[in-house]
């Protein structure tokens, strides 16, 4: 049994580019689907396709790479299970001065940080990519 879903993911999201894999195999929620989502929106990932079948289902990521080289340098989150993290939009966090992004969860849906200061939300924060 998975505590942390999403840390899951993450570490799965990860992994797999160290080892400079192709495509990593994740299993299927919700959240982790708006993740892939934003994740390809911001360009740090091919595409995602997800399957469902007997109720069970899980999502294919196939990585990006440039050169050899993976866009994603670092998966970290930032709010887990025991601890979460709320920021207000006057909060939300900067990554590397604009060349990485923060993940939240917002009223309107899972989104990247810049896109929740122009909506003018906050919400959780889920994790951040550089």
């Amino acid at each position: 049994m998975i505590l942390d879903p999403i840390g899951d993911m993450l570490a799965r999201i990860k992994n797999a580019t160290q080892r400079n894999h192709a495509t990593v195999a994740i299993p299927l929620s919700k959240m982790k689907l708006s993740i892939a989502e934003v994740l390809k929106i911001e360009g740090y990932i091919e595409k995602y396709e997800f399957y469902e079948k007997d109720n069970k289902g899980e999502i294919i990521i196939t990585l990006k790479y440039v050169n050899g080289r993976s866009p994603i340098r670092t998966l970290k989150r930032s709010s887990r299970p025991g601890v979460r993290k709320y920021v207000a939009v006057d909060r939300i966090p900067t990554v590397l001065q604009g060349m990485g992004i923060a993940i939240l969860s917002t009223s309107k849906g899972v989104m990247s940080g810049h896109k929740a200061k122009k909506l003018k939300v906050g919400g959780e924060l889920l994790c951040v990519v550089s």
